[in-house]
């Protein structure tokens, strides 16, 4: 239970650390981050339920005011504000990816971190962005969902990055990829 307490308050950590590297504004409001590697980190090493903790206890900390979002943005007006949807999203992407990372166990580690980072922290994830996008800039689904296309090179970028990563831990300590070692 412990060693469960220390590796979700160490990733929601490395989430917000990712927030301190350098943010590139688009001009609609959301910024590219290193902040979303975090998110598929999460699900690929902590797996589903840990990630989804993780991400949780971070938007927590982000709630209470703390600037640990990239560009040291925090408090509950980022809640209503053109990120606001990838920041829900963040949950259900970490859950996706840890759930694929648990599930599927037939192929090397980096492949299925890549392929779960892609489809739980770029699909999942940017279907919640551009639902938040919509409401927030008052604009059409499909509008918001092309804004979303200029996230798109860098997050699959991010998410081989998530499964060199991954594999890499899993070679070094093996027990330490908890979404392949526990429930």
């Amino acid at each position: 239970m412990e060693k469960s307490v220390a590796h979700v308050a160490l990733f929601a950590a490395v989430i917000a650390v990712l927030g301190l590297l350098p943010k590139i504004s688009l001009g609609f409001g959301v910024p590219i981050t290193a902040q979303t590697l975090g998110v598929m980190l999460c699900g690929t090493i902590l797996g589903a339920r840990r990630g989804a903790m993780a991400i949780l206890l971070l938007l927590l900390i982000v709630a209470l005011g703390l600037p640990v979002l990239a560009g040291a943005r925090g408090g509950l007006g980022v809640f209503v504000g053109p990120t606001a949807g990838f920041l829900v999203g963040w949950v259900p992407a970490a859950f996706v990816t840890g759930l694929i990372m648990e599930k599927w166990r037939g192929a090397p580690v980096a492949l299925v971190a890549s392929v779960a980072s892609i489809i739980g922290g770029i699909l999942v994830l940017y279907a919640f962005g551009a639902a938040g996008m919509a409401i927030v800039l008052n604009k059409s689904l499909p509008e918001a969902a092309a804004l979303t296309l200029a996230f798109v090179p860098g997050d699959i970028v991010k998410a081989i990055v998530a499964g060199l990563l991954t594999s890499g831990l899993a070679r070094a300590r093996p027990s330490s990829l908890l979404s392949r070692n526990s429930a």
